[in-house]
């Protein structure tokens, strides 16, 4: 135990990702329309959405600028102490923290940022609007949830995990991630000369809050290779790849994962080039003594695509799944 504090600072959930879009209308075409997502609101330029089951202010913001870019990854702390608690952590650790005053980022409170070693922008709040939905046309009856479920496009429930991208060793930032903001590695890819070229991690009871992805074919060391927004069932993303068909956005899918069981469809946001992936079922992690799951290269026809359509397209299925190229998180 640190002696500088009573608890150990600890993340509870992934926030959301900051996007920089070069076509900010197809991206808004795309995000609301296309996959459902209701806006909270506009300041200064930056779109704040979230999907109907999602609480908190924004879980996606969306900007205009000249190249398609993630400004950061960010992430709930467990209690409000914790934010400055991590800044202490983290910068006795030899990294550099930034502090965020609370309504830099519209409905959030004070915040952190700082970098992965790989380059990608991680940001850490506690507070955070939890807005009302009044207009009775989007307002659902249910006092448990926002808005109404399926009022249009692919209406999935909530944000439900990142993929970051690497052209580095994947192992420092699996490192970088578990030593000093408590993730747990869940399900992970060993290489035959026994490096972790991929790991899927949380803090939560999730398979995974995020994963990390290693490959030299990536551009840089610090990219986003997908966003993830998940629905309840199966059909659902049946569903969702009807309305993408109709829409005339492609899309790789259906199938099903081997690693985390989960059913998915790829497609890509239009206008900023990021991937997402419409994302159901999977399993939960309870046990609290979970033995983390190792996969060979070998194994990958199944880890990567249990069944159905491939998720690997154009890249080597035994080192990464790629519908479409990852974009670069933008260093400031």
């Amino acid at each position: 135990m640190n002696k500088k504090f009573d608890a150990l600072p600890e993340i509870a959930k992934l926030g959301h990702v900051a996007l920089v879009s070069n076509d900010l209308e197809k991206s808004l075409w795309f995000f609301e329309e296309v996959v459902g997502l209701e806006k909270t609101t506009e300041v200064d330029g930056v779109h704040y959405l979230r999907a109907w089951g999602d609480f908190e202010h924004h879980t996606l913001s969306i900007k205009a600028g000249p190249e398609p870019s993630v400004d950061h990854i960010a992430w709930k702390a467990k209690r409000p102490e914790d934010v400055n608690n991590f800044a202490v952590l983290l910068r006795d650790a030899g990294v550099d923290v930034t502090e965020v005053v609370a309504g830099t980022e519209t409905g959030q409170g004070d915040a952190i940022r700082f970098q992965l070693p790989s380059g990608h922008h991680f940001e850490i709040y506690y507070q955070m609007e939890k807005p009302k939905v009044t207009d009775p046309k989007l307002k659902s009856v249910l006092k448990n949830q926002p808005y109404k479920a399926w009022r249009k496009g692919v209406s999935p429930r909530r944000f439900d995990h990142v993929n970051i991208a690497t052209n580095a060793k994947a192992s420092d930032i699996v490192d970088f991630l578990a030593e000093n903001l408590g993730f747990k590695i869940r399900e992970y890819i060993k290489s035959p000369d026994d490096q972790v070229v991929a790991a899927w991690m949380s803090v939560t009871a999730l398979v995974h809050d995020i994963a990390v992805m290693s490959n030299p074919v990536f551009d840089t060391s610090h990219e986003l290779h997908h966003i993830s927004y998940w629905s309840d069932n199966a059909q659902d993303i049946l569903r969702a790849a009807d309305i993408l068909r109709e829409n005339g956005v492609h899309f790789v899918g259906p199938g099903k994962h081997g690693i985390s069981q989960a059913m998915y469809v790829y497609t890509t946001d239009p206008g900023s080039g990021v991937r997402l992936e419409l994302f159901s079922n999977s399993y939960l992690i309870l046990d609290p003594d979970w033995e983390p799951v190792e996969w060979s290269l070998e194994e990958m026809q199944v880890g990567f695509t249990y069944w159905g359509e491939q998720a690997a397209a154009g890249e080597d299925a035994n080192t990464t799944i790629n519908a479409g190229s990852p974009i670069e998180q933008a260093i400031k």
